[in-house]
């Protein structure tokens, strides 16, 4: 399918590996020009060449953390009217919600709400005046579904579920879009970094707990950062036009409800 954004020009935030990656990757696919963001600039590179050797597009690789307003202004810098932004950072790592300081509760929300929000509130309006505009907000299954031990990432980036909500109806009739993908159990560093921290924690085998994860999947599977780019483009695209202020899970019907 012609997604029909050929020519676009996308901001891939946090995407020099996992599911950051897997967006870029797909949107480059589509024939959109990408910016791409992570904070290794080894790692960022490597990917760079690996989505403009696959995909023949054009692709700028920005070092930066966009948790600085400094980071922010250098990714926007490289793209300064983007068509399509694509919000995804690490959130805060496994923690019991007794051991968070109001030093960690606060970057954790400056991670998954207030940066995100900040980019939002920058390309926005532009977005509007050209008539084209599509956001995705890279969030978590925990946003429906909590998961102990995440609570902080549950709670910011459900604030950002409920900020986005609204200002998604203002724009919406100027073709501009905000919707929300939420990932259950996908093949990544980070998912393997959770069974590593619930390892020592537990003492079970990264083995075991993954196994376990998997089996109480309906898919019977982790989900691909390859699967996960390609929704992600299809929400870029112009198809999705009349698709704004959703939250849609990705998470092989690991979350049992009807709506």
């Amino acid at each position: 399918m012609d997604l029909g954004i050929r020519g676009r020009k996308a901001i891939v935030c946090a995407s020099s590996r996992g599911l950051g990656k897997g967006c870029a990757m797909a949107l480059a696919e589509a024939g959109v020009s990408v910016v791409i963001n992570g904070r290794d600039q080894a790692s960022l590179e490597a990917t760079a060449a690996e989505i403009r050797s696959r995909t023949g597009a054009d692709v700028t690789a920005v070092a930066a953390d966009l948790n600085t307003a400094a980071g922010q202004e250098a990714v926007l810098a490289a793209c300064p009217q983007p068509d399509i932004l694509v919000n995804n950072n690490a959130g805060p790592p496994f923690r019991d919600y007794r051991d968070l300081d109001r030093d960690s509760i606060l970057s954790g929300v400056t991670m998954n709400m207030v940066v995100p929000i900040e980019l939002i509130q920058r390309v926005l309006e532009p977005m509007a005046g050209r008539g084209f505009g599509r956001v995705v907000n890279v969030t978590s299954i925990s946003v429906r579904m909590p998961v102990a031990g995440l609570d902080l990432s549950s709670g910011a980036r459900a604030g950002l579920t409920a900020f986005v909500a609204g200002v998604a109806r203002t724009v919406a009739d100027r073709n501009v879009t905000i919707n929300n993908l939420l990932p259950g159990f996908f093949d990544t560093d980070r998912m393997r970094a959770g069974f590593t921290a619930t390892s020592k924690r537990t003492g079970v085998e990264e083995g075991e707990l993954s196994e376990q994860t998997r089996t109480r999947i309906p898919a019977k599977r982790f989900g691909s950062p390859a699967e996960f780019g390609r929704v992600c483009a299809f929400l870029c695209s112009e198809h999705a036009a009349y698709i704004t202020g959703q939250n849609l899970l990705m998470d092989g019907g690991l979350f049992p409800g009807a709506f």
